[in-house]
């Protein structure tokens, strides 16, 4: 079950990947586009699966497995994962006429959008309390 918070950076993370697309089909070459979709996409499949992986390694947890067979589970997933991304992104440069910066920027989507999500949600909860007292400042030092 996905928590509040989860669903709005996924919310966040297609809505950046669209508009970075939107905006460079527009105003830049279409191998550029074409990179920030595959990265966004690549990304974004990314954090869904490692999503998935916590929800199953939570669930054991609450089921009081060994935590040695746990961290191995993890591990396991993590490298699978990093090994299917990683040919996942040699296919692409090597096969996809695509822009590699492009492809990076897209690779980011999730980071941006995880900040992002987290910045804005922080405004929400503090800026009321931070403007009750007179004379406060909207800018936070320290």
């Amino acid at each position: 079950m996905k928590t509040t918070l989860q669903k709005k950076i996924e919310l966040v993370n297609w809505g950046i990947l669209g508009v970075c697309f939107i905006l460079s089909l527009i105003f830049l070459s279409y191998n550029f586009a074409f990179g920030i979709l595959l990265g966004g996409l690549i990304s974004i499949i990314n954090f869904y699966w490692l999503s998935r992986n916590l929800v199953k390694l939570f669930r054991h947890l609450s089921d009081k497995s060994e935590p040695g067979k746990l961290k191995q589970y993890l591990l396991f997933w993590y490298y699978i994962r990093l090994a299917v991304t990683g040919l996942v992104l040699y296919f692409v440069i090597t096969q996809v006429p695509v822009s590699v910066i492009g492809l990076v920027f897209g690779l980011s989507i999730v980071i941006t959008g995880i900040v992002l999500t987290v910045i804005i949600e922080n405004i929400k909860k503090k800026s009321l309390r931070r403007f009750e007292k007179k004379n406060a400042s909207p800018v936070i030092f320290g």
